[in-house]
Formats: structure tokens, C-alpha cells, sequence
């Protein structure tokens, strides 16, 4: 059995063993692949695995001997999964293998805002705290969570790690669920999406990105944050019109945000949210820790297994 990774370089930078993998078959690995490559190098492979790599309706018409597809991410927008069901293609994906370290990133993001210790460092290492007249230095403006209210938008895995994290701080959880009230763990009240942005003074998004929730945070819904408002999105870029949110940081009307993704990766140079200085970004590495990859390729083995054996294990 061929088994080709037409990205490997996104998943393992060479950091982890694709042992689990190698053992299944003749494996090829592609550091990454272009659309103009992509068929070339998947043809006459029998599983094929993904990460960013997009295959196309057009693609797996040309891929016969194609039965099996591996994402590997929780996300599978990059697959056409509706042409790889017709053609009787398996298709997996991991969830839940980057829980832990998507919802200590939307920390990160939130603390940062807080508390400024990156911006405090450089100034510290430039040295303004040597230069100052007090004994503290640049103390104005820091942000005490504790007491303040956290929404949450979206309660899967992610979501509800964020939220733990948010009452041990001492924070009050608001959340946007389809989940009933009474299902809720202790602590956390649910709230209609509108209410959440209202009421929250820090609005973490951890939803799917589908066609009802592209750019759920619009510039209606940014108008209805206060002013203090922080808005923190390790989720999809396409959640947010960053437009809108470029002009809300820029007016003022609300405080700052935390992004690990953006509509478009890279960004584009002329996305102003890149130059805001009321937003926190880092490159979509929340999902990227070794643990987080370890666990990943660890699953991407376990499913193709499975499957070999006859299973459904994570078949979407």
C-alpha cells in the first residue's frame, strides 16, 4: 500500500517519527505540495494525507486508485468531501488533538493584552525601567481579569478548556452553545450570541467556520462590545470581517484583540491588522506544539488502522 503525506512539513518539521506510518506501507512524504503538483504526486497512492493541501472534486476524479484521505487536522475544508463520498473515498480527521494548546494560546493572546509582558521585556531591554524616576515602570493601564465576564462562543473541546481556565481566574463564563442551560458545567451561564458580545469584557470565538458563522463577528456585532472589550479568535480568520474590526480597534470601540488566524494565510501585506497597534497576532501556531503534533500523528496512524480493519474511527 502507498501511502503519501503531500505536506508533511506543515504537521513535522522533523521533529517527530512518522514510524507509526512507515510501518502501513510504502510511505512517501512531500514537504509540501502545490496545486499544480498535487495530482502528480498522489497518483497511485492508496491513502493520501493532507493538512493544508487542498484536493479538489477535479483532483479525485484523477486519483483511481485513491481510497482513503487523512486529514490531518480537526478542519476539512480542504477536502471536497461531498466528490470523495461519491467516489467512495474514506475521509478522517483528528479532533481534539490540539485542546490543550489552543486554549493556553487564547491565554497567551489574552495575557499579553493584559499585562504586556513581550512589550514590557523590550522596554525593559532598551532600558527604560534603568532610565525611570520609580522604582516600577510603564505600572498605568494593566487589566485585573478576575471578576470581569468571559463569553465564550462555541462550547466543543476548546471552548470549555477555555472556559475552566476562565473561572479558576475568578472570572463569571458566559457562553453561546447550542447546548441546553442544564447541561452546562457549574459556573457557566448561557446566553444568546448577541447578549455574550454585549455583556462579555472578553469575547473568546471557538466555533466551526461554516456559511452561518462566517463573519459572525461583523461590524453590527462589534458595535454592541463595550468599549473595554477584548476580542480573542484561535478558531478560523473567516469567523471575523477584519475590516470591521480593523475600524472598531482603530475608533476605539473596543479595547484590543488577540488573533492566531486570519481569512487568509499568509495574510495579505495590505491586511491592516497586521500594523494595528490594538491587536496582539501570532502566525496560526496555537494547534503547533510538539505535544499537539505528537498526539496528531499518533491519531493519523490509529484512524488509517482502523480503517484498514474494517472501522470508521473519526470518518467524516
Amino acid at each position: 500500500m502507498k501511502i503519501v503525506i503531500l505536506d508533511a512539513f506543515r504537521t513535522n518539521p522533523g521533529d517527530i517519527s512518522w514510524a507509526g506510518l512507515d510501518k502501513m506501507g510504502e510511505l512517501v512524504t512531500y514537504d509540501l505540495s502545490s496545486p499544480e503538483n498535487t495530482v502528480e504526486r498522489a497518483r497511485g497512492a492508496e491513502v493520501v494525507m493532507v493538512n493544508k493541501t487542498v484536493l479538489t472534486r477535479e483532483m479525485l476524479l484523477q486519483l483511481p486508485d485513491l481510497k482513503y484521505i487523512g486529514v490531518l487536522a480537526t478542519g476539512i475544508n480542504v477536502v471536497d468531501i461531498e466528490a470523495a463520498h461519491e467516489l467512495g473515498i474514506a475521509v478522517t480527521n483528528i479532533p481534539a488533538y490540539s485542546t490543550d494548546s489552543v486554549a493556553e494560546t487564547a491565554w497567551a493572546l489574552l495575557l499579553e493584552i493584559c499585562f504586556r509582558p513581550g512589550n514590557f521585556t523590550r522596554e525593559v531591554n532598551a532600558g527604560r525601567w534603568v532610565e525611570s524616576q520609580n522604582a516600577c515602570y510603564g505600572e498605568a493601564g494593566l487589566i485585573e481579569l478576575a471578576g470581569l465576564q468571559m463569553g465564550i462562543v462555541g462550547l466543543g473541546n476548546i471552548g470549555r478548556r477555555v472556559a475552566e481556565v476562565a473561572l479558576a481566574f475568578g472570572m463569571k463564563v458566559a457562553v453561546s452553545t447550542s447546548k441546553p442551560a442544564e447541561a452546562l458545567p457549574p459556573g457557566m451561564v448561557k446566553m444568546e450570541l448577541d447578549e455574550v458580545f454585549a455583556t462579555s469584557d472578553v469575547v473568546s470565538l471557538h466555533c466551526p467556520l461554516t456559511e452561518d458563522t462566517r463573519h459572525l463577528v461583523d461590524a453590527r456585532r462589534l458595535s454592541l462590545m463595550k468599549p473595554s472589550a477584548i476580542l480573542i479568535n484561535t478558531s478560523r480568520g473567516l469567523l471575523v470581517d477584519e475590516e470591521a474590526l480593523d475600524k472598531a480597534l482603530t475608533d476605539r470601540k473596543i479595547f484590543a484583540a488577540g488573533l492566531d488566524v486570519s481569512a487568509i494565510e499568509p495574510p495579505c501585506p495590505e491586511n491592516p491588522l497586521m500594523r494595528n497597534p490594538h491587536c496582539v497576532i501570532t502566525p496560526h501556531i496555537a494547534w503547533a506544539t510538539k505535544a499537539a503534533r505528537v498526539r496528531l500523528v499518533e491519531a493519523a496512524a490509529e484512524n488509517l488502522k482502523v480503517w484498514l480493519e474494517g472501522g470508521e474511527m473519526n470518518r467524516v
